[in-house]
């Protein structure tokens, strides 16, 4: 775990106008600077970054946070590797902490896995038969190398290739198996397609029998590198493409991402023996505002689809765009532009894909008597949990209105379909209007530009009839927990807890507030307020009751709030 003081030190070396305006070019705006917002579509620029808070928002997606959150988000890195690029842009040298950190895989792994992929792109060259099944699938040795193909033979041969069969990471890495005869190879005669993660680094293999066999194909277990719910195969070759193409095409099989890229079509990605998750999805519409999912034609293919469909909600954004393609029955995209063409297939994929929305209502309304009371209400009852998980609220609320005209509601009564609460729907920041100010919220925002004045303040002057009251003293115990910090190390600090919407909902308060802000006379102001309005209502409390009824330490306060 990289200690919290050294985050805190970065974060006030590094410059965000300066990081975000290398990869998004920026416009003064004021105090602040804008562009058009990175991660969706826009024409107008919504996309604010503030150089005195260090802290970048777009109004209109709701994407927030500080330098590091915005390379991870745009480069899709991991947390410790943003930080390692940041620090190396300034010169810092990233510390070592004794505190225990997520286990990291051993290097042993890793190099298992590499020797064992370049001992199957061997094989494959010294393999006749491996080599004329890829050229009767259309494969050229070219799109071969690029994606890393290889050929496991037969028996257990890595054990000419490692020295120590029986080491521990043969087994930990997935290419082994420990049976009740003893060690064996997991991958046998098999062509090897080696799964990368978004580095580039090999994670794990998807093995397909040359003839007729069960299983067709073979993907490594889950092992510490390799989890099949959060991986994708190709995304790493297919990175650039996706980015000049504008859309991504996910497929079900690693010879559809192969043969579709042997013939031009090099944005397909594929999921790996397992259906597209919510991971999945939030991974590829990072790296993209178009989404197409492809699956045959049938009645499988259309259960697929639906699976996918049920895990997107989650990841759904206003903005961007999920689609579904139905092929032709008994066609994949494999068999498909092998025999039509890649014209014939971008000419699909321009024409002939369902939005998600539109796939949604179809299949919720299938084969329902919508006619009958029962069948509409059949329809609100298996609408409402899908519609309460759709993350992008403009278009959640838009098939809400489809759903809610298929089963002949009133406007008014779009409530009973799938409507979430206040407290637990996603709110667009536009169109919400801001809370009305009040002295708690004053008080809250300055807090975080020096959390140590939280000192200064006693927690029974916030009042209950505030609703951010409540919110306001769990920030207090929080930021007298921690100690001092800067406000951009606040919000790392804060992410993943609950007071994490809170806190991004005070920065951005915070981003027309210019260098000429005083901060500290707000705060006086506000502590001032509340401690004169807490009194007040105190004197009232107590003035209410019968005298005799005050203790002898009551009068006394009765006596000196009457004075002040």
């Amino acid at each position: 775990m990289i200690p919290r003081d050294f985050i805190d030190t970065l974060l006030a070396r590094v410059d965000i106008v300066d990081v975000i305006d290398r990869r998004v070019p920026l416009k003064k705006a004021g105090q602040n600077y804008q562009a058009c917002c990175p991660f969706h579509s826009e024409k107008t620029p919504s996309f604010t970054v503030s150089p005195t808070k260090q802290f970048y928002h777009c109004f209109g997606c709701g994407a927030h946070g500080t330098a590091l959150g915005f390379l991870m988000e745009y480069e899709h890195m991991g947390f410790p590797d943003a930080v390692a690029a940041l620090a190396q842009d300034v010169g810092l040298p990233v510390p070592e902490s004794g505190e225990p950190d997520r286990p990291k895989p051993p290097p042993a792994l890793w190099d298992a896995l590499e020797l064992a992929a370049q001992f199957y792109k061997k094989q494959l060259k010294q393999t006749p038969r491996a080599i004329d099944y890829l050229k009767k699938r259309g494969l050229t040795g070219a799109i071969a190398a690029r994606y890393g193909i290889g050929y496991a033979p037969d028996g257990s041969p890595l054990k000419q290739v490692f020295s120590d069969y029986t080491a521990e990471a043969l087994a930990a890495s997935g290419l082994v198996i420990d049976g009740d005869r003893g060690r064996y190879d997991r991958f046998r005669d098999r062509i090897m397609f080696p799964i990368r993660n978004i580095k580039g680094q090999i994670v794990g293999f998807g093995g397909r029998i040359l003839d007729q066999g069960e299983p067709k194909y073979l993907n490594s277990p889950e092992t510490p590198l390799f989890h099949k719910g959060s991986e994708l195969y190709g995304l790493f070759e297919a990175r650039a493409a996706i980015k000049a193409a504008g859309r991504a095409i996910v497929v079900e099989g690693y010879m559809d991402v192969v043969a579709l890229a042997q013939h031009g079509v090099e944005f397909a990605v594929a999921a790996l023996g397992t259906a597209t998750t919510p991971i999945h999805a939030r991974t590829l519409l990072r790296h993209t505002d178009r989404l197409v999912f492809a699956f045959d034609g049938d009645n499988a293919g259309r259960k697929a689809a639906w699976r996918a469909l049920e895990n997107s909600l989650e990841a759904l954004q206003d903005g961007k765009e999920i689609s579904f393609l139905f092929l032709p029955e008994g066609e994949d995209p494999d068999s498909y532009i092998r025999t039509h063409g890649q014209a014939a297939f971008l000419q699909l994929l321009d024409t002939d894909t369902v939005p998600l929305s539109a796939f949604l209502v179809r299949e919720l309304a299938r084969d329902r008597k919508l006619d009958s009371q029962e069948g509409r209400a059949a329809l609100i009852k298996d609408a409402k949990p899908l519609l309460d998980k759709i993350a992008a609220p403009l278009l959640a609320s838009l098939i809400r209105r489809q759903i809610a005209d298929l089963a002949h509601l009133q406007a008014d009564e779009l409530g009973l379909v799938g409507e979430k609460s206040a407290g637990a729907r996603r709110v667009p920041p536009r169109p919400q209007r801001r809370p009305a100010p009040s002295r708690v919220r004053s008080l809250a925002r300055t807090l975080l530009m020096n959390p140590q004045r939280v000192a200064e303040v006693d927690r029974c002057w916030l009042d209950a009839n505030d609703p951010l009251s409540s919110r306001m003293g769990e920030l207090m115990a929080w930021l007298r927990e921690i100690g001092p910090l800067k406000p951009q190390t606040l919000c790392e600090t804060a992410k993943g807890s609950a007071l994490e919407p809170l806190i991004d909902e005070l920065m951005t308060d915070l981003l027309d507030k210019d260098d000429s802000w005083d901060w500290n006379a707000e705060f006086d102001g506000a502590v001032k307020q509340l401690r004169d309005d807490w009194q007040r209502r105190r004197w009232q409390e107590l003035a209410a009751r019968p005298l005799s009824s005050l203790s002898a330490g009551e009068r006394q306060e009765l006596t000196e709030l009457a004075r002040s």
